[in-house]
């Protein structure tokens, strides 16, 4: 274990002291406190300015001016005007968006946007149905009064509508980090083995600890790098989206499902690293690792796939498959944990099948890199190194 720990700190000390890795690390923070905030940012608020002509302004006035009162963030500026003509050249010179003339025709310079063409058609609705109603007799109040009848309940058994927004978005932000973590870190992986079997440095390596170890102590070493990127973007993502308002209130259970998120990564991470290592060991060139880890790739890139999938149709009967069957249970199960009510059976039966897949691509992986890493030169074929690792 010393062995392992010691190439575990080379590793992450080399690579933490890298431009790359700091600078990276705290762009990432940054993008991520930004797209967490961007909801809010973007939201802003809605400022109308309306002209009003005719002798129901008034009414119209006092329509629109409720629904300025119960909008979030809404702002209407009214204007009167004595006649239509004036309006009209208040609306071609910019003094007003619209301008309504006697509650029936809408001025405007050019199409008038949907929020606020809702917003008009309401106001006038309101003024028209109280004028018909004033018209046959009845009393608008009362009839109003009458109107008012209490909203039902609704019930979702995965929580309020607003929560099941949130619950996707949520979802769908665990599938992009994962995979950029997990694609970004196994890739720190390769590139390292093949740098180090070109360059001859893993035969000085050798003759201090057996293949395995330093095989075990590379990815422990990045893993923890890879694991306080992790970390770092979830504290900073649930900062600023609170700090912000952008969520205002997070669902049952967030929390929760990040910290499983972390274990998730773990096993994921575990996989995907043991077995680029044990590609990457095959070649002794830089140009030659992207093809050599075209299958691997494609197998993270099916999980991502199936990730997003699953946010969308989290209990859909691939989906349910999928998150109990490795190695595609480590993004998809925190994908559908993270939207809808998961079993603790299913995440124990889950993550015990993820880890005994880990293992085995550990052990897989190992003989591997352990027959292949020491020889340089021309590329070992996969019969070769199966053979070998056999």
């Amino acid at each position: 274990m010393n062995a392992i720990s010691l190439v575990a700190r080379r590793e992450i000390t080399v690579r933490s002291r890298t431009k790359g890795y700091r600078y990276g690390l705290v762009v990432t923070a940054i993008l991520v406190a930004v797209l967490a905030a961007l909801p809010k940012l973007l939201g802003g608020g809605s400022d109308y300015t309306v002209g009003l002509v005719g002798p129901q302004a008034d009414r119209l006035q006092a329509a629109l001016s409720a629904q300025a009162a119960h909008g979030d963030d809404l702002t209407i500026k009214i204007t009167r005007f004595a006649d239509e003509a004036a309006a009209r050249r208040a609306v071609a010179n910019d003094d007003v968006e619209v301008a309504v003339v006697d509650n029936a025709t809408v001025v405007s310079k050019t199409v008038v946007s949907q929020t606020l063409s809702a917003i008009l058609d309401t106001a006038h609705r309101m003024v028209a149905t109280e004028e018909n109603l004033t018209s046959a007799g009845l009393d608008p109040a009362k009839v109003g009064a009458a109107q008012q009848v209490r909203p039902m309940t609704e019930l979702t058994l995965n929580g309020s509508g607003e929560d099941a927004t949130i619950r996707r978005v949520i979802a769908m932000t665990i599938v992009v980090i994962l995979f950029m973590l997990l694609i970004q870190i196994c890739t720190w992986v390769a590139m390292g083995v093949v740098e180090e079997k070109g360059s001859r440095i893993v035969e000085i390596l050798l003759t201090s600890v057996r293949p395995w170890q330093l095989l075990a102590g590379k990815t422990i070493g990045l893993g923890v790098l890879g694991l306080s990127q992790l970390i770092v973007i979830a504290v900073v993502g649930l900062a600023a989206a609170q700090l912000t308002g952008a969520v205002p209130q997070l669902p049952d259970g967030t929390y929760g499902v990040v910290a499983t998120t972390i274990v998730w990564f773990l096993l994921g991470y575990a996989f995907y690293a043991a077995m680029f290592a044990a590609i990457a060991s095959l070649v002794s060139r830089q140009e030659d690792l992207s093809g050599v880890l075209t299958p691997a790739t494609m197998l993270l890139m099916a999980s991502y796939l199936v990730g997003f999938v699953a946010a969308q149709s989290p209990d859909g009967p691939l989906t349910h498959a999928l998150s109990i069957i490795p190695p595609f249970s480590a993004m998809v199960m925190p994908v559908r944990a993270a939207v809808v009510a998961v079993p603790l059976w299913e995440t124990a039966l889950a993550m015990g099948l993820m880890l005994l897949a880990a293992v085995a691509i550990l052990f897989v992986g190992g003989r591997i890199y352990q027959r292949a890493v020491l020889r340089t030169g021309a590329r070992v074929r996969w019969r070769e190194a199966f053979g070998s690792a056999s």
